[in-house]
Parts: C-alpha cells; sequence; structure tokens
C-alpha cells in the first residue's frame, strides 16, 4: 500500500566513468596523490614537533607509505603546474584528478 502525498524518491545510480556522483561530491575538491602525502607529510612533522607526540595510527602510516610510494610530484609548484595545464583542457575535477594521478 503507497503512502498518500509522498512522491516516490528517485535514486541516481552513482557512475565515476559517466561523471555521476552523489549531491556530497558536488562542492568537494579532489586532490593529488601528491597533495595528500604533502598533507599527511605536514601532520606527522607536526606531531613529532609537539611537546606531548601521540602515537600515529597503522593506517595513518600505510597511508603516509602508500602516497610516498605513488606520488609523482614532489613539490607544490610542479603540482600548481600540472593542476593548471590540466585545467586548461576544461576536464571535470574528478577527471583532473584521475589523469594528474597517472
Amino acid at each position: 500500500m503507497a503512502a498518500v502525498g509522498v512522491a516516490p524518491v528517485e535514486l541516481i545510480e552513482e557512475d565515476a566513468s559517466e561523471l555521476q556522483f552523489p549531491k556530497e561530491f558536488e562542492n568537494a575538491e579532489t586532490l593529488l596523490v601528491s597533495e595528500v602525502h604533502m598533507l599527511l607529510e605536514h601532520r606527522k612533522t607536526q606531531n613529532e614537533s609537539a611537546e606531548e607526540e601521540q602515537e600515529l595510527s597503522e593506517i595513518f602510516m600505510k597511508t603516509l607509505n602508500y602516497t610516498q610510494r605513488f606520488s609523482r610530484f614532489k613539490n607544490r609548484e610542479t603540482i600548481a603546474a600540472v593542476r593548471s595545464l590540466l585545467m586548461q583542457k576544461k576536464l571535470h575535477k574528478f577527471e583532473l584528478a584521475q589523469l594528474a594521478n597517472l
């Protein structure tokens, strides 16, 4: 028995190959693996210089190692240059990140 006055919920199927993402990702920015690596390194450095150094989680360390291994660009200037070049191609931000991470 259907509820009266209730509109059916339209389900939009997510499909990255068709650039269909959930609403939560509409205003989200994408990061390159190199950018994630820089952020994690900064966090690790902050932790090491803190008065009370906390042990970083196993997942944090595994993610840091992964990003170190697959990080292609080593400085901010290079990352900015790659982003600038790819932005000229009028790519979706997801496509830009995927290509830059190859």
